[in-house]
This record gives C-alpha cells, sequence and structure tokens, in this order.
C-alpha cells in the first residue's frame, strides 16, 4: 500500500545508486529533532522511545515513531487539538482587528 505521498512504501533497505537518499534523510532528521525537542519540553520523550528518521525507496524522508502506547497518543493528538484551536483563535482574533489602524478615529 502507497499513498499519495509516498510515506507508505516500504523503507530503504537496499539502497540505489540512482536515488538521493541523503536530501530525504535530511529532511526526516530535522522533522524528528523538531518533534523530539517538543516532546522533551513536554517531558514526553520517554513516551516515543523509538522516535526517528528514515528513508524509503523512493528517498522520502520519513519519520518513524515506533511502537507507541495508545495513551501517548491519545495525549499527542490532544496537544496538536489544543495548539490547531489556539492558533485558529489568534488568526480569527487578528481579522476581527483587521488592519493596523483601522480602527482608529481621524480626529
Amino acid at each position: 500500500m502507497t499513498d499519495a505521498r509516498g510515506v507508505c512504501k516500504r523503507r530503504a533497505e537496499n539502497l540505489s545508486p540512482s536515488v538521493p537518499y541523503v536530501r530525504g534523510w535530511a529532511a526526516a532528521s530535522r522533522g524528528a529533532d523538531a518533534l523530539a525537542e517538543q516532546l522533551r519540553a513536554l517531558s514526553l520523550e520517554t513516551d516515543f522511545p523509538a522516535l526517528r528518521a528514515d528513508v524509503n525507496v523512493s528517498g522520502d524522508g520519513v519519520v518513524q515513531l515506533g511502537m507507541v502506547r495508545p495513551e501517548a497518543v491519545q495525549l499527542l493528538t490532544c496537544l496538536l487539538t489544543a495548539g490547531l484551536s489556539v492558533e485558529i483563535a489568534q488568526k480569527l482574533a487578528a481579522e476581527e482587528a483587521g488592519p493596523p489602524g483601522a480602527n482608529s478615529s481621524a480626529a
């Protein structure tokens, strides 16, 4: 099974000289590092012990979470939902306020 982005393609175990794996792995490494940093900030790094960068047979970077407890995934889902809710609320508030200086009256 492969999705449109190739995430479900099998991982690259036998490398092909014609595929640029390093670029994909480097992107995955940056993503895994960013997630690991946030998990450490929330003291959740022990819930994702197998978090790592990888690359598939097409050279696309992927981040593997590994085997994760359902409770850890539920907590991660709640954190993502809360973050998105805050982001949406901030955007709505900015739209309601209008462009800078729009609410000031001319004297």
